[in-house]
């Protein structure tokens, strides 16, 4: 009797943690118009938030920004993490029917592939996309200072925006190793890409090896095991010790640093 309850209760905490473990996996940097994203909130909502950030940061004059979400609730996100996804959003001017111009946001994102979550692409959209899949109306947005996102323009309109695309997806990718990447590691090559004038990946790891702290990726060893064993996107192979990750509050801290005039703000619903 007391080992058929042992069994039973060790099965139950097995399913219980492997559970979590697929949780943490899903709604981070999935495509919005992904099949497996789920609507959280009624398409007019989505709507009017997504209008109310482009509009945030049309009234900044921001050329480009960072934008990141929220793809999954915090209470299921390891501690120290909070946005889920980060992208940038360029500006570009829109004419509506009566021929008045606006200056609306492209979101350049890395997307994880459907069929292939351990892979990703170069993906463009529009606001209201970036937020449909979101759990919580809250966004968080870097402005670069109008130096650094002058040159973020360039890079961005360059053949080294690709280049720096490593197509092989890890939701823990290690920020100071090649191999494996996730969104917000790529965004932090663009901006390092963009804040040293080059192109040269090498150079630009060596510099966020000796500046950027990473985000300790506070989950049990047994539990990335899990991860790893089960679902695609999750490795560790790419972590000697620890793991850890580059995540948009460490981003931010790292901007603000080494970026004089960059700002950094949190927007909610109304």
């Amino acid at each position: 009797m007391f080992k058929k309850f042992s069994i039973r209760m060790a099965v139950s905490m097995c399913s219980g943690l492997l559970i979590t473990v697929l949780a943490l996996a899903e709604g981070f940097s999935s495509n919005s118009a992904s099949p497996s994203q789920v609507a959280h909130f009624k398409p007019e909502q989505i709507s009017a938030f997504s209008t109310k950030v482009e509009r945030a940061l049309s009234g900044t004059g921001a050329r480009v920004a960072i934008v990141a979400r929220m793809g999954r609730p915090l209470s299921e996100l390891p501690e120290g993490m909070h946005f889920t996804h980060v992208a940038f959003a360029v500006a570009e001017e829109k004419t509506d029917a009566s021929g008045k111009k606006s200056t609306g946001y492209v979101m350049q994102n890395l997307y994880q592939l459907d069929d292939h979550p351990d892979q990703s692409e170069l993906v463009q959209d529009v606001p209201v996309d970036f937020f449909k899949g979101v759990v919580t109306l809250e966004s968080g947005v870097i402005i670069p200072s109008p130096d650094l996102q002058a040159k973020l323009l360039k890079v961005i309109a360059s053949p080294t925006y690709a280049q720096l695309h490593q197509r092989e997806y890890s939701l823990i990718a290690n920020p100071y190793t090649l191999g494996r990447q996730n969104c917000t590691e790529f965004v932090l090559d663009v901006v390092n890409a963009a804040m040293y004038q080059t192109s040269d990946i090498h150079l630009i790891k060596a510099k966020e090896k000796a500046q950027f702290v990473a985000q300790p990726v506070n989950v049990s060893a047994f539990k990335l095991l899990l991860g790893a064993m089960f679902k695609a996107e999750i490795f560790i192979s790419d972590h000697p010790g620890a793991p850890e990750t580059a995540t948009f509050e460490r981003l931010a801290v790292y901007l603000q640093k080494y970026d004089p005039g960059t700002k950094v703000q949190t927007m909610g619903p109304d």
